[in-house]
């Protein structure tokens, strides 16, 4: 089944996009690598030369460290924030990087758009936790988090890029073990298909002005370690999307992982009408972590907050 038009929002470039024009230039010369090899110790300790980059949250935002056994979850929340309302963030770094501490000046933005408490999980990387450590991880924060929030309250979930696939993947196995589901959930620029057999990861692969096509193989191996590209709680496009919650999906139109994100929520939408994709042209791989430098973040963060506040 085919996304109807009034199911897709396609936001045209304004004036404003003069900043988003110097982002691309920016981050293809700062981030994009464009060797095929690739060097995950390298990859990992630029990473976390970049954390002291990530702004601080506000002072009235409020960070706690919570231990659920062997994991660890960031509670942030501001004076907006009700505690009847709980976001579970699982973020982005392709399963073999990343953590929390990249994304404090985000979450407390989420925190606001949801009047929520939000809680990003450090989870578990590859290779040293393939596949299913990282929705291991998941489904236990998730479950931590069902039973130790207010009784009658909401969860909801998000993630960006193999974040994203996992709050997809999450979602279909809450589903198969008949746990609570969501209210709603939200993927920024999910990686939906570990086969990597999206037709944009050709067609956008000089467009993309942030990911490498070629790493893409890597990240998938040290994630699978093995396990099948197609299994759905890996690569969720394989998946039943039936009886899940509407998704709102955002991502970039130059970006490889388009068409992960556009089957993704072909598959959804034949379930659930209420599930949303938006396609913002020539953004980056999830852009949306680049407020408050960039308008169409700030765009994107409102359009989150509008589709949670319709399905609530």
């Amino acid at each position: 089944m085919a996304i109807q038009p009034d199911s897709i929002a396609l936001w045209t470039i304004d004036w404003m996009s003069l900043r988003a024009e110097f982002l691309r230039l920016g981050v293809r010369v700062f981030l994009k690598r464009r060797s095929r090899e690739f060097n995950l110790e390298t990859w990992r300790s630029n990473m976390h030369a970049t954390e002291h980059l990530v702004p601080h949250p506000p002072a009235r935002c409020r960070t706690t460290q919570v231990k659920v056994g062997p994991r660890t979850l960031y509670r942030i929340e501001t004076d907006r924030s009700d505690r009847k309302r709980n976001l579970l963030y699982l973020h982005g770094g392709a399963y073999v990087s990343g953590g929390p501490t990249h994304y404090r000046h985000f979450t407390w933005r989420m925190a606001d758009t949801f009047r929520a408490c939000v809680w990003a999980l450090e989870y578990h990387l590859a290779p040293e936790h393939p596949f299913p450590a990282a929705l291991d991880d998941a489904m236990a924060a998730y479950t931590w988090l069902s039973q130790n929030t207010p009784e009658g309250g909401q969860l909801f979930v998000m993630g960006d890029s193999a974040g994203g696939g996992l709050t997809l993947g999450l979602l279909m196995r809450l589903r198969d073990e008949v746990k609570p589901l969501p209210v709603a959930a939200v993927a920024l620029s999910p990686w939906t298909d570990l086969a990597l057999t999206g037709a944009s990861l050709a067609s956008n692969a000089a467009s993309d002005p942030m990911l490498n096509v070629h790493h893409l193989p890597v990240f998938s191996d040290y994630y699978l370690a093995g396990a099948d590209p197609r299994s759905p709680y890996a690569s969720p496009l394989y998946g039943d999307a039936g009886g899940l919650p509407p998704v709102l999906i955002q991502v970039g139109g130059d970006e490889i992982l388009r068409d992960d994100a556009v089957r993704m929520a072909e598959k959804l939408q034949s379930h659930n009408p209420r599930t949303r994709l938006e396609v913002w042209p020539r953004m980056p791989h999830v852009w949306q972590l680049f407020v408050p430098f960039l308008p169409e973040a700030g765009k994107a963060i409102a359009q989150i907050g509008e589709f949670i506040a319709d399905v609530r």
